[in-house]
């Protein structure tokens, strides 16, 4: 039963890990959103990654539970967090420089 719901969990993290990619729906049809809908937007991929980093590393953690899926989740959200950290560097370094 434990390793099943951990298998869920695992799956629920590839799941959030890849929501961010629904960033690039727009740009496919595009449209042009208001600010505020970016704003919100951002708001929630930032959540997804932060979650879905929290997901996976609880289900890497345990040696039981540790799969291809949580792994992949891992990288993944590893990545978006890699990405979003240059991104906010970047910002502050041309703001101020």
């Amino acid at each position: 039963m434990e390793n099943r719901r951990k298998k869920n969990l695992s799956i629920a993290a590839l799941m959030i890990s890849i929501l961010p990619l629904a960033t690039m729906v727009p740009v496919l049809f595009h449209m042009t959103l208001t600010d505020s809908v970016r704003s919100a937007w951002a708001g929630v991929n930032i959540f997804s990654v932060l979650l879905g980093l929290i997901l996976s590393v609880i289900c890497v953690k345990n040696r039981d539970s540790r799969n291809i899926v949580s792994i992949i989740a891992t990288v993944i959200n590893s990545f978006w967090l890699v990405l979003m950290c240059g991104i906010i560097v970047l910002a502050i370094l041309i703001n101020f420089l």
